[in-house]
Protein backbone atom coordinates (compact mmCIF):
# COMPACT_ATOMS: atom_id res chain seq x y z
CA UNK A 1 0.00 0.00 0.00
CA UNK A 2 1.33 3.44 -0.94
CA UNK A 3 1.89 6.05 1.78
CA UNK A 4 -0.88 8.26 0.36
CA UNK A 5 -3.36 5.38 0.52
CA UNK A 6 -2.36 4.63 4.10
CA UNK A 7 -2.87 8.28 5.03
CA UNK A 8 -6.33 8.26 3.46
CA UNK A 9 -7.26 5.13 5.43
CA UNK A 10 -5.98 6.69 8.65
CA UNK A 11 -8.11 9.79 8.11
CA UNK A 12 -11.17 7.67 7.25
CA UNK A 13 -10.78 5.84 10.54
CA UNK A 14 -10.20 8.96 12.64
CA UNK A 15 -13.24 10.71 11.15
CA UNK A 16 -15.32 7.65 11.93
CA UNK A 17 -14.07 6.98 15.47
CA UNK A 18 -12.72 10.38 16.51
CA UNK A 19 -9.34 8.86 17.34
CA UNK A 20 -6.80 6.19 16.35
CA UNK A 21 -4.03 4.41 18.22
CA UNK A 22 -0.56 3.58 17.00
CA UNK A 23 -0.91 -0.07 17.99
CA UNK A 24 -4.21 -0.57 16.16
CA UNK A 25 -2.90 1.07 12.99
CA UNK A 26 0.31 -0.96 13.14
CA UNK A 27 -1.69 -4.19 13.24
CA UNK A 28 -4.15 -3.04 10.58
CA UNK A 29 -1.49 -2.03 8.05
CA UNK A 30 1.05 -4.72 9.08
CA UNK A 31 3.76 -2.09 9.49
CA UNK A 32 5.94 -1.09 12.43
CA UNK A 33 4.74 1.33 15.09
CA UNK A 34 7.58 3.68 14.10
CA UNK A 35 6.16 3.73 10.57
CA UNK A 36 2.72 4.66 11.92
CA UNK A 37 4.20 7.43 14.06
CA UNK A 38 5.84 8.91 10.94
CA UNK A 39 2.46 8.79 9.17
CA UNK A 40 0.78 10.58 12.06
CA UNK A 41 3.55 13.17 12.22
CA UNK A 42 3.14 13.90 8.51
CA UNK A 43 -0.65 14.21 8.83
CA UNK A 44 -0.25 16.51 11.83
CA UNK A 45 2.03 18.80 9.80
CA UNK A 46 -0.76 19.00 7.22
CA UNK A 47 -3.17 20.07 9.97
CA UNK A 48 -5.42 17.03 9.56
CA UNK A 49 -4.96 15.54 13.03
CA UNK A 50 -3.29 16.09 16.38
CA UNK A 51 -0.99 13.49 17.85
CA UNK A 52 -1.76 12.38 21.40
CA UNK A 53 -0.47 9.87 23.92
CA UNK A 54 -0.32 6.59 21.96
CA UNK A 55 -2.23 7.79 18.91
CA UNK A 56 -3.99 10.77 17.38
CA UNK A 57 -7.29 12.65 17.36
CA UNK A 58 -8.97 14.99 14.91
CA UNK A 59 -7.39 18.39 14.51
CA UNK A 60 -9.09 21.23 16.38
CA UNK A 61 -9.82 22.69 12.96
CA UNK A 62 -12.18 19.79 12.22
CA UNK A 63 -15.79 21.08 12.54
CA UNK A 64 -17.21 20.09 15.93
CA UNK A 65 -20.26 21.26 17.88
CA UNK A 66 -18.82 23.68 20.41
CA UNK A 67 -21.74 25.77 21.66
CA UNK A 68 -23.31 24.26 24.78
CA UNK A 69 -26.79 25.20 23.59
CA UNK A 70 -26.19 23.06 20.48
CA UNK A 71 -25.03 20.05 22.50
CA UNK A 72 -27.81 19.66 25.07
CA UNK A 73 -29.32 16.59 23.39
CA UNK A 74 -26.14 15.11 21.90
CA UNK A 75 -25.03 11.74 23.41
CA UNK A 76 -27.96 11.79 25.81
CA UNK A 77 -27.59 8.20 27.07
CA UNK A 78 -23.91 8.67 27.80
CA UNK A 79 -24.56 11.86 29.74
CA UNK A 80 -27.35 10.23 31.74
CA UNK A 81 -24.96 7.43 32.75
CA UNK A 82 -22.29 9.92 33.81
CA UNK A 83 -24.79 12.00 35.79
CA UNK A 84 -26.09 8.91 37.60
CA UNK A 85 -22.53 7.96 38.57
CA UNK A 86 -21.80 11.49 39.78
CA UNK A 87 -24.91 11.46 41.99
CA UNK A 88 -23.45 8.55 43.98
CA UNK A 89 -20.57 10.77 45.14
CA UNK A 90 -22.77 13.49 46.66
CA UNK A 91 -23.79 13.49 50.33
CA UNK A 92 -26.74 15.24 51.96
CA UNK A 93 -26.06 18.72 53.39
CA UNK A 94 -23.01 19.27 51.17
CA UNK A 95 -22.28 22.43 49.24
CA UNK A 96 -21.46 21.56 45.64
CA UNK A 97 -20.65 23.43 42.44
CA UNK A 98 -22.08 22.47 39.06
CA UNK A 99 -20.07 23.95 36.23
CA UNK A 100 -21.37 24.82 32.77
CA UNK A 101 -21.91 21.38 31.25
CA UNK A 102 -24.70 19.59 29.41
CA UNK A 103 -23.99 16.55 31.60
CA UNK A 104 -24.46 18.70 34.72
CA UNK A 105 -27.91 19.67 33.41
CA UNK A 106 -28.84 16.01 33.77
CA UNK A 107 -27.17 15.81 37.18
CA UNK A 108 -29.29 18.77 38.32
CA UNK A 109 -32.46 16.89 37.31
CA UNK A 110 -31.31 13.86 39.31
CA UNK A 111 -30.64 16.05 42.36
CA UNK A 112 -34.19 17.40 42.22
CA UNK A 113 -35.54 13.82 42.11
CA UNK A 114 -33.19 12.79 44.96
CA UNK A 115 -34.78 15.53 47.06
CA UNK A 116 -32.06 15.90 49.72
CA UNK A 117 -30.87 19.05 51.46
CA UNK A 118 -28.03 20.62 49.50
CA UNK A 119 -26.56 23.97 48.60
CA UNK A 120 -25.83 23.97 44.88
CA UNK A 121 -23.92 26.84 43.30
CA UNK A 122 -23.80 27.11 39.52
CA UNK A 123 -22.89 29.54 36.78
CA UNK A 124 -25.27 27.92 34.25
CA UNK A 125 -28.80 29.25 33.95
CA UNK A 126 -30.26 25.93 32.70
CA UNK A 127 -29.08 24.28 35.91
CA UNK A 128 -30.38 27.02 38.19
CA UNK A 129 -33.80 26.88 36.55
CA UNK A 130 -34.02 23.11 37.09
CA UNK A 131 -32.91 23.34 40.73
CA UNK A 132 -35.49 26.02 41.50
CA UNK A 133 -38.17 23.30 41.40
CA UNK A 134 -36.80 21.71 44.61
CA UNK A 135 -37.75 22.91 48.10
CA UNK A 136 -34.82 21.01 49.64
CA UNK A 137 -32.07 22.49 47.44
CA UNK A 138 -30.76 25.99 47.97
CA UNK A 139 -29.78 27.06 44.47
CA UNK A 140 -27.25 29.89 44.18
CA UNK A 141 -26.25 31.61 40.95
CA UNK A 142 -22.83 33.21 40.61
CA UNK A 143 -23.99 36.16 38.56
CA UNK A 144 -21.60 37.84 36.17
CA UNK A 145 -21.46 38.40 32.44
CA UNK A 146 -23.92 36.25 30.48
CA UNK A 147 -22.33 34.36 27.60
CA UNK A 148 -25.07 33.28 25.21
CA UNK A 149 -23.26 30.29 23.69
CA UNK A 150 -23.10 28.58 27.11
CA UNK A 151 -26.22 30.16 28.64
CA UNK A 152 -24.23 30.97 31.72
CA UNK A 153 -22.02 33.41 33.63
CA UNK A 154 -18.29 33.78 33.02
CA UNK A 155 -15.62 36.34 33.79
CA UNK A 156 -14.42 38.54 36.64
CA UNK A 157 -17.73 38.93 38.51
CA UNK A 158 -18.44 35.20 38.48
CA UNK A 159 -14.88 34.48 39.61
CA UNK A 160 -15.10 36.99 42.47
CA UNK A 161 -18.32 35.35 43.69
CA UNK A 162 -16.86 31.83 43.50
CA UNK A 163 -13.77 32.85 45.48
CA UNK A 164 -15.98 33.63 48.51
CA UNK A 165 -17.34 30.06 48.66
CA UNK A 166 -15.99 26.76 49.94
CA UNK A 167 -17.36 23.72 48.09
CA UNK A 168 -17.33 20.12 49.27
CA UNK A 169 -17.36 18.92 45.65
CA UNK A 170 -17.20 20.48 42.22
CA UNK A 171 -18.27 18.84 38.96
CA UNK A 172 -16.57 20.43 35.99
CA UNK A 173 -17.07 20.11 32.26
CA UNK A 174 -14.11 19.90 29.89
CA UNK A 175 -13.40 19.83 26.17
CA UNK A 176 -10.84 17.09 26.75
CA UNK A 177 -7.50 16.00 28.16
CA UNK A 178 -3.96 16.18 26.87
CA UNK A 179 -2.47 13.05 28.42
CA UNK A 180 0.94 13.87 26.96
CA UNK A 181 1.44 16.71 29.46
CA UNK A 182 -1.35 15.92 31.95
CA UNK A 183 -3.45 19.00 31.30
CA UNK A 184 -7.21 19.55 31.21
CA UNK A 185 -8.56 21.88 28.54
CA UNK A 186 -11.50 24.01 27.55
CA UNK A 187 -12.38 26.26 24.64
CA UNK A 188 -11.45 29.73 25.89
CA UNK A 189 -9.77 31.82 28.57
CA UNK A 190 -12.96 33.18 30.21
CA UNK A 191 -14.34 29.69 30.81
CA UNK A 192 -10.90 28.42 31.82
CA UNK A 193 -10.27 31.18 34.39
CA UNK A 194 -13.72 30.61 35.90
CA UNK A 195 -13.01 26.88 36.21
CA UNK A 196 -9.66 27.65 37.86
CA UNK A 197 -11.46 29.64 40.54
CA UNK A 198 -13.78 26.69 41.19
CA UNK A 199 -10.83 24.29 41.52
CA UNK A 200 -9.23 26.49 44.17
CA UNK A 201 -12.48 26.75 46.15
CA UNK A 202 -13.38 23.05 46.21
CA UNK A 203 -12.13 20.18 48.39
CA UNK A 204 -12.88 17.48 45.80
CA UNK A 205 -12.83 18.11 42.06
CA UNK A 206 -14.35 15.85 39.41
CA UNK A 207 -14.47 16.06 35.63
CA UNK A 208 -17.72 14.94 33.99
CA UNK A 209 -16.92 13.91 30.41
CA UNK A 210 -17.79 11.45 27.69
CA UNK A 211 -15.24 8.81 26.76
CA UNK A 212 -14.21 10.43 23.46
CA UNK A 213 -12.85 13.45 25.33
CA UNK A 214 -9.95 11.32 26.55
CA UNK A 215 -8.68 11.66 22.99
CA UNK A 216 -9.31 15.33 22.26
CA UNK A 217 -8.04 18.54 23.75
CA UNK A 218 -8.80 22.19 23.13
CA UNK A 219 -6.99 25.51 23.22
CA UNK A 220 -7.01 26.64 26.88
CA UNK A 221 -5.36 24.63 29.67
CA UNK A 222 -7.19 25.32 32.92
CA UNK A 223 -5.93 22.52 35.17
CA UNK A 224 -3.37 19.79 35.63
CA UNK A 225 -4.41 16.24 36.44
CA UNK A 226 -2.88 16.51 39.92
CA UNK A 227 -5.66 19.03 40.73
CA UNK A 228 -8.36 16.51 39.78
CA UNK A 229 -9.61 13.84 42.20
CA UNK A 230 -11.69 11.86 39.73
CA UNK A 231 -13.04 11.59 36.22
CA UNK A 232 -16.63 10.46 35.76
CA UNK A 233 -17.25 9.02 32.31
CA UNK A 234 -19.48 6.57 30.47
CA UNK A 235 -16.77 4.12 29.43
CA UNK A 236 -13.18 3.46 30.53
CA UNK A 237 -10.45 4.62 28.13
CA UNK A 238 -7.69 2.46 26.64
CA UNK A 239 -5.04 0.84 28.84
CA UNK A 240 -2.30 3.41 28.18
CA UNK A 241 -4.57 6.29 29.15
CA UNK A 242 -5.77 4.46 32.27
CA UNK A 243 -2.16 3.88 33.31
CA UNK A 244 -1.29 7.55 32.84
CA UNK A 245 -4.29 8.59 34.95
CA UNK A 246 -3.36 6.10 37.67
CA UNK A 247 0.15 7.54 37.82
CA UNK A 248 -1.40 11.01 38.15
CA UNK A 249 -3.56 9.80 41.07
CA UNK A 250 -6.88 10.30 39.28
CA UNK A 251 -9.73 7.90 40.11
CA UNK A 252 -11.96 6.77 37.26
CA UNK A 253 -15.72 6.33 37.68
CA UNK A 254 -17.56 4.77 34.73
CA UNK A 255 -21.35 4.71 34.47
CA UNK A 256 -23.16 2.24 32.23
CA UNK A 257 -24.60 3.85 29.09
Amino acid sequence: MFIEERHEKIMEQIRKEGRVTVKELSNFFSVTEDCVRKDLKALEKEGQLKRTYGGAVLSRDYPLRRDVIDRREVNGEKKEAIAAEALLLIRENETIFLDISTTNIRLARLLVQWNKRLVVVSNMMDILQILSASREITAVGTGGTVVQTVNGFLGAEAISFIEHYSFDRAFLGTCGLDITDGTVTTLGAEDGMTKKAVLKSSRHNYLVMENDKFYFNDSYKFAHLDEIDGIITNQLPDGATMQALEVAGVTLFAGQS
